[in-house]
Formats: C-alpha cells, sequence, structure tokens
C-alpha cells in the first residue's frame, strides 16, 4: 500500500484539495478553501492531511509556458518551503501548466455558470495536478 496523497492548487484568495486513493492511481476533488494568507492555507492543507491520513502532498507549481519561474511560481514555492517546516510529510512541486486553463475549458463546454465554476474550479484544478503526479508514477517510485 502506498497511501493517500493531497493534492493542492494553491492561489491567493482559494485553495484546491484533491485526494488519491490509498493505492494512488485515482484523484479525487476534496474541496476548495478560502484563504487570505499562506498561513491559512498551511492551516488547510495540514488539516486535510490529518483529515485524510495524506502521507504525502503535491503541490502544482505553475511555471512560465518556457518552463521558467515568473514570480506566481515563486510565491509558490515559498508557501511549499513554510508547509515543509509546517509538517512532517514529504511535500513535492509538481508543473501545473495549463491545468487551470484545461479546466476551466470544460466547465465552460458544460455551460456551467460562472458562480458554479467559481466553487469546483480550484478543487477540480488540484484533482488534474495530482492526476498528472499518479498517472506519471509507478509503485516503486513512491
Amino acid at each position: 500500500m502506498i497511501g493517500r496523497i493531497l493534492g493542492v492548487d494553491h492561489g491567493e484568495r482559494r485553495l484546491g484539495l484533491a485526494i488519491s486513493d490509498a493505492m494512488g492511481i485515482l484523484a479525487t476533488p476534496l474541496r476548495t478553501v478560502e484563504v487570505s494568507s499562506d498561513a491559512d492555507s498551511v492551516k488547510a492543507v495540514c488539516e486535510a492531511c490529518a483529515e485524510t491520513e495524506a502521507v504525502k502532498i503535491v503541490v502544482g507549481l505553475p511555471l512560465n509556458m518556457d518552463g521558467t519561474v515568473g514570480p506566481i511560481a515563486q510565491r509558490v514555492r515559498a508557501f511549499c518551503d513554510m508547509l515543509r517546516k509546517a509538517i512532517d510529510l514529504d511535500v513535492e512541486e509538481w508543473d501545473e501548466r495549463l491545468s487551470s486553463a484545461m479546466v476551466e475549458r470544460v466547465l465552460l463546454d458544460a455551460d456551467m455558470s460562472r458562480q458554479k465554476r467559481k466553487k469546483v474550479r480550484d478543487k477540480l484544478a488540484a484533482q488534474v495536478i495530482l492526476s498528472g503526479y499518479l498517472d506519471s508514477k509507478t509503485e516503486s517510485e513512491y
């Protein structure tokens, strides 16, 4: 058994969370949390890890399209550093280029209202991030 992995889509106002199954095969959206600071985000992630018994955290890193680290990715890396100091779990960064845009496109194609999209976009982006991470790994790599 691998253990459950928490996926995180970090934003300034909202935090999207997703969780894997214990075998590390399937990612499921967990929730979206309204936050006002990185400290709020760290607390929400720590609480979600305790609640779901997660053994690892994967945080989406929004790299620029050319693969470079811009200001937003630097902010996410600073959040990851805070998270590593607050919790005794492995925190991995995962390239999330276009995950939010992909989710938005799917929700628009589903003709979902702006209000409904706002409620689910971040947790679905976390699911896409976590799914990409899980798909890239084999059992021996965990």
